[in-house]
């Protein structure tokens, strides 16, 4: 008589293999709702850590995950296992992964990675993601080949899901935080736009002109000119240490307090003090700024000027020899009040050049080393002193592009302010 029992028997084989897939299944949407819930990476790796323990019984992992070219352990536990955070993975791993599944023993590693029976690399693509070590599976894995065959394949699947999901959570992250750098260099951009002046003297009396080019997308490097009166304008070239939205911003800072300085009717010597405390103010002494102001008055011919710290702008007279503009005091920002601060004067002859900038024009070095320097720009004006101001520029910065071995890339902000007095 034919068995009419609606149960079926199956092999003691048979039912672990099924115990085992309803434990995948557990782990797998553990996993799963781990990658969709958790923001955290760190939690993530702990969740992947006890669910390889609690539904599979497996007792040691460490995983390794190689970020910017870099390898560290994600995270580790076993019993009796060193502290594997902080141990690095084999410098022959690093060089020369496994590309496919691989047992530990067939690696020849030191003592610390004997814990371990196989190795797992993780792959999105062709790009190598990580290692998952993992130690002796469960003893009810291991009663036949196949039992043993779908443990492994499963948790070298389960490795693949979370390194994925940690790889592409953090490309994402780079993004937002590359979209947000990108606008604040936007904004910083504008901000740095803001602060040239839109016009410049050019009349019986004098005559301005301003180059800049920026080393990198946001320069900290200023220039401004500033009417006084109907006879006197304020003119100012200055360098601020660093680059990017922070040395923008504090250029700003620098501007605003110039011209409210102005609008207040100081003196020279009150301004530059005035101008120190605010930067020392606010950036705590961590940023400083080289400066060159200058106030001349196109009635009397006279000059008054400060150099903080600036390269020395050069006047070129008619007559006479080339002078270098030197009095005036430290760097701004050092210390809250400038020592010894002194005011240079002077009275300008008829048809004189001068000529500020910042230290990127000179600081330009050939294939041998050699510095183009003050005396390379010398040389140069006394070839172009009577030519326009905007033919002096472009000649200065062709020279120094020849002269470079780098060419038109140059290693940092390059302003040139020059005034040629009537």
């Amino acid at each position: 008589m034919p068995d009419s029992s609606p149960f079926v028997t199956i092999s003691r084989e048979e039912h672990l293999l099924l115990k085992l897939k309803e434990r995948e299944l557990a782990a797998l949407l553990e996993i799963t709702r781990a990658v969709n819930e958790e923001s955290n990476d760190e939690n993530l790796y702990k969740i992947f850590q006890f669910t390889l323990l609690g539904q599979l019984g497996l007792r040691q992992v460490a995983v390794y995950v190689v970020e910017d070219d870099q390898w560290r352990c994600a995270t580790a536990f076993g019993p009796k296992l060193p502290e594997f955070l902080s141990q690095a993975l084999p410098e022959r791993l690093q060089r020369f992964p496994p590309e496919h599944l691989a047992a530990v023993a067939d690696l020849e590693l030191d003592a610390p990675w004997q814990a371990f029976e196989t190795v797992m690399p993780a792959y999105e693509g062709e790009q190598l993601l990580g290692l998952v070590f993992i130690g002796p599976l469960n003893q009810n894995y291991t009663v036949s080949a196949e039992a043993r065959q779908e443990a492994v394949s499963f948790i070298d699947s389960l490795s693949q899901i979370l390194l994925g999901a940690v790889t592409s959570r953090r490309l994402v992250r780079q993004q937002v935080t590359a979209a947000a750098v990108r606008k604040e260099i936007e904004i910083a951009q504008e901000v740095q736009a803001m602060l040239f002046p839109g016009k410049l003297p050019n009349d019986a009396g004098a005559a301005v002109h301003a180059s800049y080019i920026p080393h990198t997308a946001v320069g900290g490097d200023f220039y401004d000119v500033v009417d006084i009166d109907q006879d006197r304008f304020l003119f100012c070239a200055a360098d601020v240490s660093g680059k990017g939205v922070g040395a923008s911003l504090l250029m700003s800072n620098f501007q605003a307090g110039l011209r409210t300085l102005l609008r207040q009717k100081a003196e020279l010597a009150t301004i530059v003090q005035e101008l120190n405390y605010l930067i020392f103010r606010n950036s705590g002494g961590d940023r400083f700024i080289t400066a060159f102001f200058g106030i001349y008055n196109r009635r009397t011919r006279h000059l008054q000027y400060v150099n903080a710290g600036h390269n020395d702008p050069l006047l070129l007279p008619d007559q006479g020899p080339v002078q270098l503009l030197k009095t005036g005091a430290i760097m701004l920002g050092v210390m809250d009040e400038l020592p010894l601060l002194q005011v240079g004067e002077l009275t300008v002859p008829p048809r004189t050049l001068l000529l500020t900038y910042t230290d990127g024009l000179t600081e330009v070095f050939d294939a041998e080393g050699n510095e183009f320097g003050e005396e390379g720009l010398l040389r140069a004006l006394q070839e172009l002193r009577y030519v326009p101001l905007p033919k002096v520029h472009a000649s200065l910065l062709e020279r120094i592009e020849q002269f470079n071995a780098k060419g038109a890339h140059f290693a940092d902000d390059i302003t040139i302010l020059s005034c040629r007095f009537k």
